[in-house]
C-alpha cells in the first residue's frame, strides 16, 4: 500500500469535518464528490433563480415537457 500527503488549508479542514489526519482514498474520493455535488447543486438552484425556473409549477413543467415533445415529433 501507497501513502499519498495532501496539504489542505484549516479553513478546508474545518469545511469537510476532519477529525483525524489520516483518511482512506475511498473516505477522501466520498468527501470530494459529496462537495462538488452540493456546489453543482448550489450553481443550478442559482441558475433556475436567475432564469425564473424555480418558480415554475409542475403544471408549467408538465406543458413546457409536453411542448417540446410535440415539437420533436413535428422534426421527423
Amino acid at each position: 500500500m501507497r501513502t499519498l500527503n495532501i496539504s489542505i488549508s484549516d479553513v478546508e479542514y474545518s469545511k469537510f469535518g476532519l477529525r483525524n489526519n489520516k483518511l482512506t482514498f475511498s473516505d477522501f474520493l466520498d468527501m470530494v464528490s459529496k462537495e462538488l455535488s452540493r456546489q453543482t447543486l448550489n450553481k443550478c438552484v442559482e441558475l433556475a433563480e436567475k432564469h425564473g425556473l424555480s418558480k415554475m409549477t409542475m403544471k408549467d413543467i408538465t406543458k413546457e415537457v409536453k411542448a417540446v415533445r410535440r415539437n420533436a415529433k413535428n422534426r421527423h
